[in-house]
């Protein structure tokens, strides 16, 4: 009978690719010749080799191993929620959200205050999503995900809590300041304040100047839209930025103009797995959610 710590032993190699980073990945301290044993026993369990080295650290899975890695992956990466849900018959439960940093400020501390008047004795972990990427969902590591998600995968579920609308913003003295609606087309030569690569904020400011045609000759990068706000208000450039409010963000020496090229209207959206567990907080969390 194959032994649960050897499985597991296999599942981290097949996840890392190596003996080094699994032992590093590991939940809980464990050498690499431990991790090497527990996949040589298991293989001798099995009488089938599950991995081929392909580099001095890179392992690579046989036929049998895959075949063995379609088992283990949902058990393994389900866990966390399972455990969290059994647990929920102690104090209620708990539910560990990620959402963009915007999200985070504008749209969750209305939604927690419901959910806490729900769920008065739930603990709730809040946490920034930096990239509209599913996998702390799909492992177990995050029970909903809030943010504008283009693509997601048939098991995971969703639902349109709020609208992101664009526009641009721009010093209170700046030349355009005083029109009622702005184009990208429209920024010149000025600088041009975008958010760190790799966001998705980033990606979607890249694609809409894109579009126009625009290619700003100098540019200042920001992590989040409150820093480029401040970086706006100061008079250092011109930027775009998506926000909840209809009106536009808001903040004394900023204007912000709609945008009309191109028009900016994004679904926000929250995601689960469509398949996990019972989860009594994550339901009252769907429940509470605001609406489109």
């Amino acid at each position: 009978m194959m032994q649960l710590h050897r499985l597991e032993g296999f599942y981290w190699v097949a996840k890392t690719g190596g003996y080094a980073r699994a032992a590093r990945a590991f939940p809980y301290p464990i050498t690499q010749p431990a991790v090497h044993q527990q996949v040589k026993k298991l293989e001798a369990e099995l009488g089938v080799k599950l991995f081929e080295r392909v580099a001095k650290d890179r392992m690579q899975l046989t036929p049998a191993g895959r075949q063995l890695q379609v088992f283990v992956v949902p058990f393994f990466e389900g866990l966390p929620s399972v455990v969290r849900a059994i647990r929920a018959t102690d104090f209620e439960g708990e539910i560990h959200i990620r959402a963009a940093n915007m999200l985070l400020r504008d749209l969750m501390p209305a939604w927690v205050r419901r959910l806490r008047k729900r769920c008065p004795g739930a603990e709730i972990h809040l946490g920034e999503l930096g990239s509209p990427d599913v996998s702390a969902l799909l492992s177990g590591e995050a029970d909903l995900l809030v943010n504008h998600l283009p693509d997601v995968p048939d098991t995971v579920a969703t639902k349109r809590i709020g609208t992101l609308h664009g526009f641009l913003v721009v010093p209170r003295d700046h030349r355009l300041a005083k029109r009622r609606q702005a184009s990208l087309s429209e920024i010149g030569d000025d600088t041009f304040i975008t958010y760190t690569p790799g966001l998705l904020a980033h990606h979607m400011q890249v694609r809409a100047l894109a579009e126009q045609g625009v290619t700003p000759e100098r540019t200042i990068t920001a992590g989040t839209a409150t820093a480029i706000l401040g970086l706006v208000e100061a008079g250092l450039g011109v930027s775009a930025i998506a926000t909840l409010d209809q009106e536009g963000p808001r903040r004394r020496g900023v204007v912000a103009l709609p945008l009309v090229r191109p028009r900016v209207h994004l679904p926000v959206m929250a995601a689960w797995r469509r398949k996990g567990p019972p989860h009594p907080v994550l339901e009252a969390a769907l429940e509470t959610a605001p609406g489109p």
